[in-house]
């Protein structure tokens, strides 16, 4: 895991769970900002996931590896599911679903670092 990457990510998260609520807020649908956004944060986490499985796969890892592939799996279906989601409801209630998916990103990742760390 890299600790920048993983701060960027959860930061981009954040910007999305933002941008996701101010649509909802305006009663929109999801948009194409909100389709980019996901798909750099689905490339992001693509990046973390194969420095983790490599770093793993190297002995570098921690000793909760069922765990962490559980979470970086759990991070990579997310953003997939919230823009198929998002773009099946066009209403309001997509970038809803769009914010609380980005919400969950946010928060495996930073227990995605914990675990990494073993500070959890």
């Amino acid at each position: 895991m890299i600790g920048p990457l993983a701060t960027a990510l959860i930061i981009l998260a954040l910007v999305i769970v933002l941008s996701a609520i101010v649509a909802a807020g305006r009663n929109r649908p999801m948009g194409t900002v909100l389709l980019v956004m996901l798909a750099l944060l689905e490339l992001g986490l693509l990046v973390q996931a194969g420095f983790a499985v490599a770093g793993v796969i190297g002995g570098r890892g921690p000793a909760e590896t069922a765990t962490l592939i559980g979470y970086l799996a759990g991070t990579l279906v997310i953003p997939p599911g919230a823009v198929f989601l998002g773009l099946a409801e066009r209403s309001r209630w997509g970038s809803a679903v769009v914010a609380v998916g980005a919400f969950a990103v946010c928060v495996m990742v930073g227990r995605l670092l914990q675990i990494w760390q073993g500070t959890a």
